[in-house]
């Protein structure tokens, strides 16, 4: 199955360093109606992006780290606006192919009263037709983490072999295996989704997991129940919404940090922020405790925020509150501008 290469002004410069993490899956187009008008109402609609892989690379870019994403789009308008726009984000995408003859994924919000519904149309996209050998580019070497999510495998069989090719043959030698399940019943059902994120799970290094989504799959209780079914990840971090974040680390006791307190504009892309988050303080050789906090906080600027992608205040905020006492901080109050 071939692909055009990304242009040129895509590349990467000669002699850049490789990159310190490599994100793969789906990007889509979004398009959602005006606030509080139901889409089937709606007479206009914005145009925006979002991709739960590429979310997290263009986090960790805001966060200063250098992040590839590896994907495929279609040779359509929608497909060169995704590029651009994850490119803008300071991510690199020359590994993205372009597919002549399929299109770029789509999907539209629904916002409601109570939670956003979402319509995907992304059944034969470019992007579903990527396979193992999206993994094999010698561009890739040196990378620290390899990070995937559950959506990925949902997309198609030679998705699924992807990220089975990944977790199993480890195609970046030396890089770490990061896996959000990230469940979306709209793509499985839960009872066919279980055993093959659990699976993909435990042949991970890192897991993250929100604590409504492993009792939807798995039955799990809290986060130690999670771990007794994911013993194989030296990490589990377990994510309960407004609460709390768990770290379940091998050979260590659990590491809880309360989440902070924010007022929600749109909740789609805080899990993204968190896992970009939680991967930054790895880079960063904070301790676990830390890592979580970071994976908070960016994730509030994201629950704050209207779109997918969120802008981030710069380091010294977020390091005021990572090194300062934390019961948890009222960020309706200490907003990140200032």
């Amino acid at each position: 199955m071939s692909s055009k290469p990304r242009p040129d002004h895509t590349a990467a410069p000669a002699g850049s360093p490789p990159a310190e993490v490599v994100t793969v899956g789906e990007t889509m187009v979004v398009l959602c109606p005006p606030p509080g008008e139901p889409l089937e109402h709606a007479e206009q609609v914005a145009v925006s992006v979002g991709g739960a892989e590429s979310n997290v690379a263009g986090y960790l870019a805001r966060l200063d780290h250098r992040a590839t994403w590896v994907s495929r789009v279609g040779d359509d308008p929608f497909g060169r606006a995704v590029v651009r726009h994850v490119a803008d984000a300071g991510v690199r995408v020359d590994l993205v192919g372009v597919d002549p003859a399929a299109p770029t994924g789509l999907y539209l919000k629904d916002p409601g009263p109570t939670a956003t519904a979402v319509h995907y149309y992304r059944a034969g996209s470019a992007a579903s037709r990527m396979d193992p050998g999206a993994l094999a580019d010698p561009r890739l070497a040196g990378a620290r983490v390899l990070h995937l999510s559950g959506i990925t495998p949902a997309l198609s069989a030679s998705c699924r072999a992807l990220v089975e090719h990944a977790v199993t043959d480890r195609p970046l030698p030396g890089a770490l295996v990061s896996f959000d399940v990230n469940h979306r019943a709209r793509l499985w059902p839960a009872e066919r989704a279980a055993p093959v994120l659990r699976d993909l799970a435990d042949r991970s290094d890192l897991v993250f997991v929100g604590q409504d989504e492993a009792y939807a799959l798995w039955g799990t209780a809290d986060a130690a129940a999670v771990r007794r079914l994911l013993p194989g990840p030296r990490t589990v971090v377990v994510k309960d919404g407004a609460v709390c974040a768990t770290a379940l680390c091998r050979d260590a006791a659990p590491v809880v940090v309360p989440a902070p307190r924010v007022s929600v504009v749109e909740p789609v892309g805080a899990g993204d922020a968190f896992a970009a988050g939680y991967l930054a303080g790895l880079l960063r050789d904070l301790d676990p405790t830390r890592r979580l906090r970071l994976g908070h906080l960016v994730a509030a600027q994201a629950l704050g925020s209207p779109g997918d992608n969120a802008p981030l205040p710069p380091w010294s905020w977020f390091q005021r509150l990572l090194d300062g006492p934390w019961s948890p901080p009222d960020l309706t109050v200490v907003r990140a501008e200032g």
